[in-house]
């Protein structure tokens, strides 16, 4: 039984040129190799595989039957392994039929997918996009065993394992339904915090964010009166009550029924990053699809 472990893939080279030439010389000079280093070759896979695998014949060299076994799969895995080590192939997305994960909060799927998708739908109409639920804590492994293939996070939230690439920096303003009595103009700091606010808790249950932790720094502090875990609820609420929120400026900007104003303090905003695993740097599909999304949200 030959020990591939052993064998030498260069040698097995030499017996794919040989068994087309049957002929060392020939052989040789497809090789870029003098005569003697081919026979020293064919000398070493006699031995590794038993078997005398060329003949002296009348008109060059005639193969055993152990030789003539080996002709074809030989030639079909020496093909397929030069395939698999040869140049990545170019990412042509009209003709693609990839299957994308992507993990993303509600505020990420308005900001960042839905102005990608119909240019996605356009160029690569042939594609697939699963969105899924950003689990902070389990990320970095999801990405790694290939169960997300890009997310998208703050920029301090950005597993530091992960590739990173800003794709914008976000602001926050204040927003209340159309007509609010009270933001008809930029109210002061005090009444800023005398209305009844919402926040998003991601985690669940919070009412303290970055916002109040600007105010305490200032000395004072607003009223929360709602925490939620999503922003679609989040601008429900804002568009059929009279409380009001801090809320991220793209978000805002899409949603139809709210009033916008600048809020009295200046709240530090963030930046929005877009995340994924090495096993994904360098494929041109992901390379393409993380163009395209980049391309979309400037």
């Amino acid at each position: 039984m030959v020990n591939f472990n052993r064998l030498d893939l260069n040698l097995l080279v030499t017996l794919d040129v040989l068994l087309t030439e049957l002929n060392v010389t020939r052989a040789a000079e497809r090789l870029n190799l003098s005569q003697p280093s081919v026979s020293v070759h064919l000398a070493k896979l006699r031995e590794a595989f038993g078997d005398p695998l060329l003949l002296p014949g009348p008109r060059g060299m005639r193969p055993t039957a152990r030789a003539d076994e080996l002709r074809e799969p030989l030639k079909r895995a020496l093909e397929a392994l030069m395939g698999a080590v040869s140049s990545i192939e170019p990412f042509h997305p009209a003709s693609a039929t990839q299957t994308w994960r992507v993990a993303a909060s509600d505020y990420a799927e308005s900001t960042i997918i839905l102005p990608s998708l119909a240019g996605l739908r356009l160029a690569a109409p042939s594609t697939r996009l699963a969105i899924t639920q950003v689990v902070p804590s389990r990320l970095t492994k999801q990405a790694e065993q290939g169960e997300v293939d890009l997310a998208f996070r703050t920029r301090e939230g950005s597993p530091l394992e992960l590739h990173s690439r800003t794709l914008f920096t976000e602001r926050y303003v204040l927003a209340g339904r159309a007509g609010h009595p009270a933001l008809q103009l930029p109210p002061s700091l005090a009444q800023f915090c005398e209305l009844e606010h919402v926040v998003v808790s991601p985690d669940g249950g919070g009412f303290f964010g970055v916002t109040d932790k600007v105010l305490a720094e200032a000395g004072v502090e607003r009223k929360v009166v709602l925490s939620v875990p999503h922003f679609l609820f989040l601008t429900a609420v804002l568009t059929t009550t009279d409380l009001v929120a801090m809320v991220p400026a793209r978000l805002a900007g899409n949603v139809s029924g709210l009033t916008i104003q600048e809020p009295p303090i200046e709240v530090p905003g963030y930046e929005m990053t877009m995340v994924w695993h090495e096993r994904l740097h360098r494929d041109p599909a992901h390379i393409w699809l993380r163009e395209h999304i980049a391309n979309s949200v400037m």
